[in-house]
């Protein structure tokens, strides 16, 4: 009988190189959306004051482009490799006949110690905690058909949202009235205002301590936040997207699946891009006015529609030109930066909270859009540069070199093995 392998980091040579490059190229995308909305601070400042901002000719210009082709879109494509890549490790366990699930949970429990210590200790906007948790729901659906998969994925991303969103403005009003309902929404937008203004001055602070310390009390406020089985069914969505995606080996097979991957590029680029156009000025009318017309909640719906459309656009896109060794060559520059995704994460973080809180440079708050973008795609490019630099030397990123250490329970060697020189004979 033969021995069934001890589970462990795949080689380099094993890698998926276009799904590297896809996932740096998502992780650009993602950090300019956390500079613009959350580590500047606009999202927690008072309206008005965030549309003071906004509010020069260049500044709603960007605002816009962003909105169209960046929010929402790049992290989409984060949450759908996850979902990808689990795909393709269940694949690999398979291959030599042993069950992921043992080593699949060690690695969401790690994924989940780096995520809570991340959020606590450094930045309350972590979405690793999340993937990790949703990970374990994702384990679940390993056996089930792709029919079942993709009909789950479209519940999650789009009827439990929907039903949820109804649920909240709709069930308070029957069972306790739309005058206190009115009053305990008036009231819980106070306390959020007052919960924002407090912890926008934690991160002004000149103190290291008093701004860490604003961020975990926030973060452990924000736990109980009303719409967070929203975000949770959504990213169970996108990781059943993926899911399905990797056993059809829709990115790993470009040339087998060509024309499904140019219709995809098609339609996800045409209707996502109409819809986003149709979103983007929805926002420029709307964008100055303090009370907003009721009926704009419901353009969630379609929204979430031209995301998801625009991102699998993007997907089936970069997949299609990476084919190509023009393109390789320019698309493959992101490669490095997949393979240590987890590393750079991280550190945008680190980089995040030097510019902006109180005890850097102190920028939080005062940022517009443009500058929030040009320093997130500057400190980028060093980021891509540094990962160039490191996986020259190394095998992993440091983070993920502890991820899988902690994974598989040994130290997993940081230098690539010495190649083996051919016999002479």
């Amino acid at each position: 009988m033969s021995e069934i392998p001890t589970p462990g980091p795949i080689d380099n040579s094993e890698r998926v190189h276009a799904l590297d490059a896809l996932r740096g190229f998502a992780l650009l995308g993602v950090f300019v959306s956390n500079s613009l909305n959350w580590f500047n601070g606009r999202v927690f400042l008072p309206r008005e004051q965030a549309l003071a901002l906004a509010a020069p000719p260049l500044e709603v210009a960007v605002n816009a482009l962003f909105g169209l082709l960046i929010e929402q879109k790049f992290v989409t494509l984060f949450t759908f490799l996850f979902g990808l890549g689990f795909a393709l490790q269940m694949t690999r366990a398979e291959g030599r006949g042993t069950s992921i699930v043992p080593v699949y949970r060690r690695r969401l429990g790690v994924l989940l110690g780096i995520g809570l210590v991340h959020m606590f200790a450094l930045w309350l906007g972590d979405i690793l905690t999340t993937y990790a948790l949703v990970g374990f729901v994702l384990l679940l659906f390993r056996q089930r058909s792709d029919k079942a998969v993709l009909v789950c994925a479209a519940l999650f991303l789009f009827v439990v949202p929907t039903v949820f969103s109804v649920g909240q403005r709709v069930l308070p009003m029957v069972l306790d009235g739309a005058a206190e309902t009115e009053s305990a929404q008036k009231a819980a937008k106070e306390l959020d205002a007052e919960r924002r203004a407090a912890f926008i001055a934690g991160l002004s602070s000149d103190s290291v301590v008093a701004s860490q310390q604003a961020n975990a009390r926030y973060g452990w406020e924000s736990i109980s936040n009303p719409n967070r089985p929203i975000l949770l069914s959504i990213i169970l969505g996108r990781f059943l997207l993926g899911l399905w995606a990797g056993r059809r080996g829709l990115l790993q097979q470009v040339e087998r699946h060509r024309p499904l991957l140019r219709k995809l590029a098609a339609w996800g680029l045409g209707v996502g891009g109409v819809i986003g156009l149709f979103i983007m000025g929805l926002n420029i009318q709307y964008r100055s006015m303090t009370n907003l017309p009721g009926w704009l909640v419901w353009m969630r719906i379609p929204k979430d529609v031209g995301v998801l459309f625009l991102g699998v656009g993007y997907a089936a896109s970069f997949a299609l030109l990476f084919q190509q060794e023009r393109w390789r060559k320019v698309l493959g520059v992101f490669t490095p930066a997949g393979r240590m995704a987890l590393t750079l994460y991280l550190m945008q973080s680190v980089v995040s909270l030097c510019l902006y809180d109180g005890w850097g440079l102190g920028l939080v708050g005062r940022t517009p859009p443009s500058l929030s973008v040009l320093m997130s795609l500057v400190a980028f490019a060093g980021q891509v540069a540094f990962s160039h630099w490191w996986l020259k030397r190394f095998r992993f990123g440091p983070v993920e070199w502890l991820w899988r250490s902690l994974t598989y329970g040994r130290v997993q060697p940081m230098r690539p093995a010495p190649a083996v020189a051919p016999a002479v004979g």
